[in-house]
């Protein structure tokens, strides 16, 4: 630490407040800003609400010049994996700063200090205490607007964890496509018309109405494309409930299409609209209040023309043969409608070792619009750095 600076750990709701509330006073000036909600950060840090927690930990620390906030960090180990790598890894996240090296390193010396305190060998960051595709990565390609709960950051962000040492684990991409314009590659086009051309296979969007059938369906289909991933927990018929339900109240349902061979569940693509498009005047506040304005401006006045693609899956055996364009087809049907308020889609947390993915991305007009980066510290600097292959 220099004397310039001093490091506090957030303990208090007075020190939480301030926590949370530096990052939009250093962006103050930045129109692309948006305040995250509050509710949606404080929970990662409840034992009650993050699970993770339960056998996990997580720290927060302040940085203070003169009286005054100057940057913030929080550490986290969930011991889930930190010891599926070739060293026990932690991780780092919520890291705001303002210009200045010795600041950022006064920040990044906090969070090694406390992972290695707890046999920890190195640290990502910035990462999420929690699921991937929210707060994690470091914006290095595209500041424009975030996506609801993705990070954004000034461009010097990247020189600060470069300086300090952290390296390149992995990139992962937005993809973007505008609705009415373009279409499929030639070929995922033509196995898409084959395949609308077997009767065998079908493209529902989803109804409230049939709710307990389409969480089942999604369970199955879930469990199948991603859970012989490592580090991915197959999921429960309660946990899809549960999800679907959470959804309910904000989602469009011609933003969610299933397909079918046989009437057997094969795949899903779900999209949501963009909540930043509405939330950004809230200030991180989720009150009685902003919660009517939120309705009213998604479901009245159509405020949201941004749909972000949340979860893209189709079962292995029926990988490669249109379904991903089938889906596409299927969902453009509906977006020619009358009234389809919507113009543009993103697809966000596609890891740059997932080259499958990135191509079914890029097989129905996607183009890649940002990167984040997500940067390893290895505590012991002679040992190799390698990147990430998988996820």
């Amino acid at each position: 630490m220099t004397e310039k600076y001093t490091l506090q750990e957030v303990k208090t709701a007075y020190e939480e407040k301030k926590w949370l509330s530096f990052p939009a006073k250093l962006y103050k000036k930045d129109p692309n800003y948006v305040r995250p909600i509050d509710q949606d950060v404080t929970k990662l840090f409840d034992k009650k609400q993050n699970k993770l927690l339960r056998k996990g930990e997580a720290v927060r620390f302040l940085l203070f010049e003169n009286n005054q906030v100057v940057g913030r960090i929080a550490a986290f180990i969930d011991p889930n994996t930190a010891k599926n790598n070739d060293q026990p890894t932690g991780g780092c996240g919520f890291f705001d700063c303002i210009d200045d090296q010795a600041a950022a390193n006064v920040l990044f010396d906090a969070a090694k200090n406390w992972h290695k305190d707890r046999g920890m060998e190195a640290m990502d960051g910035p990462v999420n205490f929690g699921d991937r595709d929210n707060f994690w990565g470091c914006l290095a390609d595209g500041f424009t607007e975030p996506l609801y709960n993705m990070p954004y950051n000034f461009p010097y962000y990247n020189k600060l964890f470069e300086n300090y040492g952290f390296q390149n684990y992995f990139n992962q991409y937005t993809y973007r496509r505008l609705i009415y314009n373009g279409g499929l590659s030639p070929v995922v086009q033509e196995k898409a018309d084959r395949l609308f051309r077997n009767s065998d296979y079908e493209f529902r969007m989803i109804s409230w109405k049939n709710i307990d059938k389409f969480a089942e369906d999604f369970m199955i289909i879930y469990n199948k494309a991603w859970g012989s991933i490592p580090g991915v927990k197959k999921i429960t018929h309660a946990h899809a409930m549960a999800l679907l339900n959470q959804l309910k109240p904000i989602l469009d349902t011609r933003l969610v299409h299933y397909g079918y061979y046989k009437d057997e569940p094969i795949a899903f693509f779900i999209m949501m609209q963009d909540l930043n498009q509405i939330i950004r005047k809230f200030n991180g506040k989720l009150n009685w209040l902003n919660k009517l304005r939120l309705m009213l401006d998604l479901k009245l006045f159509k405020r949201a023309d941004r749909i972000i693609g949340r979860i893209f899956g189709i079962v292995p055996e029926h990988q490669g043969k249109g379904v991903d364009g089938g889906l596409v087809i299927a969902f453009q049907k509906v977006a020619l409608q009358k009234n389809f308020p919507y113009k543009e889609l993103q697809m966000n947390w596609i890891g740059d070792f997932n080259q499958p993915m990135m191509k079914v991305a890029e097989s129905i007009g996607g183009e890649i619009y940002k990167t984040h980066i997500t940067y390893r510290y290895l505590f012991d600097r002679s040992k190799p750095f390698k990147r990430a292959t998988k996820g």
